[in-house]
């Protein structure tokens, strides 16, 4: 999950999609809401909502040609009423906040493959993301089919926010998408240097999380988010110094 989420991060940031992952990890809980309504896994739901959102905002910025943030924002706002609306209760604070203790060996091992898909495409696409990032123009000439990339990026990106719901809920998985590849901003000197350091920072928040949180008694979402947060201020710190 942190693979991914540092993969997918470093595209995000470099799009300027910072504050829409976690506009885009709220469209889940319209979905939850629905799950617990009719009683099935808010997981599922949650997934659900997640790709039709992408698949929303997608549409909507070919049509209009609104920038993707602002397509965003509103599909969150609408997201958030409607999933403030039909959830409540202990479940929606899992769904908010996460429960890691809650997880189950089938969970753990569709989010594997789901993880694995996720970078699987990331590294397959990387070439033409990079492309269609720094002139679409000139991607549609070397041959890219860019509305196909970008289409596939957002789901990439909701599979990714729905990968981490379970662990960290809602509220804080578009954290980690975002916190540590921004950190690799600062110290990276190349796009690949940015995304080994996103990944690389990814995952040390997610273990000094998972393994620090039951040693001092927090809770393990928040304390990732925390220490991504602490190592993000030190590389502004270091690289004032420098």
């Amino acid at each position: 999950m942190a693979v991914a989420a540092g993969l997918v991060g470093s595209v995000a940031v470099m799009r300027r999609m910072t504050l829409a992952a976690d506009a885009i990890s709220h469209i889940a809980l319209p979905g939850v809401g629905l799950a617990l309504l009719l009683r099935f896994d808010p997981v599922l739901g949650a997934l659900g909502a997640l790709l039709v959102g992408a698949f929303l905002v997608w549409g909507v910025e070919r049509q209009t040609r609104i920038p993707t943030e602002a397509i965003i924002g509103v599909v969150f706002s609408l997201a958030l009423a409607i999933g403030s609306m039909m959830a409540s209760g202990e479940q929606l604070i899992d769904a908010l906040f996460g429960a890691p203790q809650s997880l189950g060996q089938t969970e753990l091992v569709l989010g594997g493959v789901a993880a694995v898909l996720v970078i699987a495409f990331m590294l397959w696409a990387r070439s033409e993301l990079v492309i269609a990032l720094v002139s679409p123009d000139l991607a549609r000439t070397a041959g890219v089919r860019v509305a196909r990339v970008e289409l596939m990026f957002l789901m990439a990106f909701a599979l990714t926010v729905a990968l981490g719901l379970r662990y960290l809920g809602v509220l804080l998985m578009g954290s980690l998408i975002i916190i540590p590849a921004a950190t690799a901003k600062q110290l990276a000197r190349s796009l690949d240097g940015m995304q080994w350091w996103s990944v690389g920072l990814a995952v040390f928040a997610m273990l000094a999380g998972s393994l620090g949180g039951p040693l001092l008694g927090v809770a393990t979402g928040p304390l990732t988010i925390v220490v991504a947060a602490a190592v993000f201020f030190m590389s502004l710190v270091t690289r004032r110094a420098g």
